[in-house]
């Protein structure tokens, strides 16, 4: 062979190191397992035997989402272990707003060269992700692709896919009525969306992810990155029993958007939501943001979780029982409004809104 011959080695495509990392992940992979899977991992596709969950009349749910630039603050942590947890998070969440149970996940893991230790510690997040929400991990694609990405460099999507029997399908329109309650289930943190703005803002106060967060004005111990870093809570244990028992008969994923555009989407026409900011407070991370960015109240609202990581619609009488079922679980479990009639398209609409200053 001529001495010049070029393999895809010296293009930048490492296939030894991408079984390396299937062989180093089939630990974490296999303990996400649940009944339902079968073969094996690194397949050319995974399966999924929907019988074996005991659904009687199941619908597919299908989603897929990624975590956005807060990936770049893992980067600049060089901190990988949890951002796969947002990942499933991101994408099961959305899936519990239909009243579905997320029953496997797929996810794609595209860089510019294969860094194996880097890679496994993404996976072992996502599988921990997996774990949390109660799916498998059945697959996935690693994607090395020169030239697109600077060295140490990922992106990451993923894809989920849950079932709901079809009578329980949600939002259920025909259960919501005027009056009924809106609770608000805590968040972990900003979650995974806002994060542009968020490195922004640290820019602008000058705030170096590896600076103390007290020196710059935020209770807590940890860092600015590791705060900032905190993996989007799932919320599957506590919430989808109480879907399923008719508690529940819509919820709204709080993303992209903030509370102002998810509520909405989950509302029939005719009725919108009103929240009383009275009822519960800004958390010091959310006032932070809004300080050093100068921010709008809407700005504010229609950019970050602010503290709420789910909004119930729940029937008043049902109230203290999803307060008792969910409190232990992940805290406080505020009543922040009701719905009310509506001659327009659904909407937010806010009281009180000098109670956040």
């Amino acid at each position: 062979m001529s001495s010049s011959a070029i393999s895809y080695k010296d293009a930048g495509v490492d296939i030894d190191a991408g079984n390396a990392l299937v062989e180093r992940i089939k630990p974490a992979v296999k303990a996400t397992y649940r009944p339902g899977v079968m073969g094996a991992v690194g397949g050319f596709g995974g399966l999924f035997d929907l019988a074996a969950c005991g659904y009687r009349d199941p619908l597919l749910v299908a989603g897929t989402d990624g975590v956005g630039t807060k990936l770049h603050l893992a980067h600049q942590m060089n901190h990988h272990e949890t951002i796969g947890i947002d990942l499933v998070a991101m994408c099961v969440n959305d899936l519990l707003a239909q009243g579905a149970e997320p029953l496997f996940f797929l996810d794609y893991f595209a860089c510019g060269a294969l860094d194996v230790d880097q890679a496994e510690a993404v996976v072992r997040g996502i599988a921990e992700g997996c774990k949390q929400a109660g799916c498998a991990l059945i697959g996935g694609e690693t994607a090395e692709m020169p030239g697109m990405y600077p060295a140490g460099v990922y992106d990451l999507g993923g894809f989920a896919v849950g079932a709901v029997e079809r009578a329980n399908v949600m939002p259920r329109h025909a259960d919501i009525a005027a009056g009924d309650a809106l609770l608000a289930v805590p968040s972990s943190g900003v979650h995974s969306n806002g994060y542009s703005l968020v490195r922004k803002l640290l820019e602008v106060a000058g705030a170096d992810v590896n600076d103390e967060a007290v020196t710059h004005g935020l209770p807590g111990a940890g860092t600015m990155g590791e705060i900032f870093l905190t993996p989007t809570r799932i919320y599957m244990d506590g919430v989808l029993p109480l879907c399923r028992e008719g508690k529940i008969p819509a919820l709204a994923h709080i993303t992209g958007g903030g509370l102002t555009e998810n509520i909405p989407r989950v509302l029939p026409e005719g009725f919108s939501a009103q929240i009383d900011l009275s009822r519960f407070s800004l958390p010091p991370l959310f006032a932070w943001l809004r300080t050093k960015g100068q921010m709008e109240l809407s700005e504010l609202l229609r950019t970050f979780n602010c503290g709420v990581g789910l909004v119930l619609v729940v029937k008043q009488a049902d109230v203290t029982t999803v307060q008792a079922a969910l409190s232990s679980i992940y805290g406080d479990i505020h009543p922040i409004g009701q719905i009310i009639t509506a001659e327009n398209a659904p909407e937010v609409r806010y009281l009180n809104p000098e109670a956040w200053g």
